[in-house]
């Protein structure tokens, strides 16, 4: 039988919260899923269905934390596929 925790998390002025290491090493994953359904907030790990894929584009990685425009990321992704 999986056992069940709860418990009570503070929200930051950012509304981050902290999942703690040991939920994250019970789950094997470092990508969640948060889903809105009604008034309630579900967390559950994310599980990629194809283990081929990959980030194109991490705006913290790639680019000092800033996003990009969508036109700039479709000539990204242009030319990953010409690789192809």
């Amino acid at each position: 039988m999986e056992t069940t925790t709860t418990r009570i998390q503070k929200i930051t002025s950012k509304g981050q919260i902290t999942l703690p290491a040991s939920w994250r090493a019970r789950t094997k994953t470092d990508t969640i899923t948060v889903k809105i359904i009604g008034d309630t907030v579900e967390i559950s790990p994310a599980r990629l269905q194809d283990k081929d894929e990959y980030t194109v584009f991490d705006a913290i990685r790639d680019n000092k934390g800033k996003g990009i425009k969508a036109s700039d990321l479709i000539k990204i992704l242009r030319k990953i596929d010409e690789g192809n």
